[in-house]
């Protein structure tokens, strides 16, 4: 499939069939380990099993036999659904969904003693059912954590009429499990600042600079998008302060995980999910990417960010440079960068009165390109790609991003494209993951454009980007 234009090269992606979320990641010895949501079968969501790949820097992978795979007659019998991996004591263990039709959902364990190679099941659900006095729509996606002595773990649901929750159990051995209560029940009737949903999937909980971050991907028969929820967590509740989107390209980033590595960083992957038609991902075979590696940081305005890792830069290759001067309103100015495989830096002060784009995946005609625009104004940046392909079987639709500007404060922007993936990264504050599917092999073009007063090109930079699997 290496010969697929819409294959990423630098992200990580099994070598056919589907992906979604990823699951288990931890860093055992000096491996790293991802887990994800993998169909053998085919380029489709059904009968899941756990694939697996490791990596010694985070950029680089091998691909690994299947780790978990459904057993029949057992609590998985229709899917092992998504979940965590955690050191216990020196045994590696993880904590997944099992899955039976129709809908039957409950936490199943299962250890390593071969270096997370191979994994035996614990016989039984380690939670035989829901709390019995909450109507949940569903019961799923784990995070677990040491605490005080004791694991606690967190599971995805959501309360009918209510809204999303996480609910909290706390264990001696991680076999054996208490109810503590939700952690923290959402709202469904309100959409400010953000709507938060009716389920919760794939929780994630974890201290930043001494608060508490929870992260959950909002579901309702369809994902929508993941949101960052940062604020106290004390006596078993948490009480968020600042809710908002993770990222901007709503489903496109979704069920992201972190794991803490031994450096101190807290490393995240997000799900990129396909943006085109069923038929089109079965012809192609293949289906689902990983986001970059990426660093949870806390942004310069407060919000949860996850940013390329430090080595996404060992990735780099050959180099272009665009000079600075003004982009005059008007017609596009194409400059001498091309390709499907790239980064871009580009810093550039827009007009105050007016908007400033960036042309990407273009073709010479402009008749597709995917746009980036600016509006200072509106503090706004845009991800446009309603144009980014001539063929009728993708998403066309506009993602959004509120990003105020300092006075004097320019625009960087970090972009990264890889075939059909785009992920935006915008002054260290806001990131933008998303799908493009451009039709002709010559749009692969840049250009820049400015509307009602002239922007100003302060550096442009590009380079091509590593095949990691050359």
């Amino acid at each position: 499939m290496t010969s697929d234009p819409h294959r990423p090269r630098y992200h990580f992606l099994p070598p056919a069939n589907w992906m979604n979320d990823p699951n288990g990641l931890i860093q055992w010895g000096e491996t790293f380990h991802l887990f994800y949501q993998y169909n053998p079968a085919g380029a489709y969501h059904r009968n899941i099993h756990w694939g697996h790949a490791t990596s010694a820097d985070l950029l680089y992978w091998q691909h690994q036999p299947v780790a978990l795979a459904p057993t029949p007659g057992g609590p998985d019998a229709d899917g092992c659904w998504s979940g965590c991996a955690v050191n216990d004591y020196g045994t590696p263990t993880v904590i997944y969904t099992g899955f039976r039709l129709p809908e039957v959902q409950t936490p199943c364990l299962a250890v390593s003693h071969d270096g997370l190679l191979t994994w035996q099941k614990w016989p039984e659900p380690i939670i035989p059912s829901p709390p019995v006095d909450l109507d949940l729509l569903g019961f799923r996606d784990h995070t677990v954590w040491h605490e005080d002595g004791r694991w606690v773990m967190l599971i995805g649901a959501g309360i009918r009429s209510q809204g999303g929750t996480v609910l909290l159990y706390r264990s001696d051995d991680l076999r054996r499990w208490e109810y503590g209560g939700p952690l923290l029940i959402g709202d469904a009737g309100q959409f400010a600042p953000v709507w938060t949903g009716a389920f919760w999937e794939c929780p994630d909980f974890f201290a930043v600079n001494g608060d508490h971050v929870l992260i959950c991907s909002v579901w309702d028969q369809r994902p929508y998008y993941t949101i960052a929820m940062r604020g106290e967590y004390r006596d078993a509740r948490f009480t968020p302060s600042l809710t908002h989107k993770l990222d901007y390209g709503d489903a496109h980033f979704y069920a992201p995980q972190t794991m803490p590595i031994r450096d101190g960083r807290r490393i995240m992957f997000g799900w990129v999910m396909e943006g085109r038609s069923e038929a089109a991902v079965l012809a192609a075979g293949w289906a689902g990417v990983m986001s970059l590696p990426r660093e949870v940081r806390l942004a310069s305005d407060g919000q949860v960010v996850a940013l390329p890792i430090a080595e996404v830069r060992q990735l780099r290759g050959a180099e272009q440079q665009v000079a600075p001067g003004l982009i005059m309103p008007g017609a596009p100015q194409w400059v001498p960068i091309r390709g499907a495989h790239l980064e871009l830096e580009v810093i550039m002060l827009p007009p105050p009165h007016g908007v400033a784009s960036v042309w990407l995946r273009a073709s010479p005609d402009g008749a597709e390109a995917t746009m980036l625009r600016y509006d200072r104004a509106a503090a706004t940046l845009t991800l446009d790609r309603s144009r980014s392909s001539l063929s009728s079987d993708v998403w066309r639709d506009a993602h959004h991003a509120s990003l105020p500007l300092a006075p004097g404060e320019p625009l960087y922007l970090r972009i990264f494209l890889d075939g059909s993936l785009i992920e935006v990264f915008a002054n260290d504050r806001r990131s933008i993951t998303s799908r493009i599917y451009p039709s002709r092999p010559d749009s692969d073009g840049v250009a820049l454009q400015a509307a009602g007063n002239p922007a100003e090109l302060v550096t442009m930079r590009s380079w091509e980007m590593a095949d990691i699997w050359a």
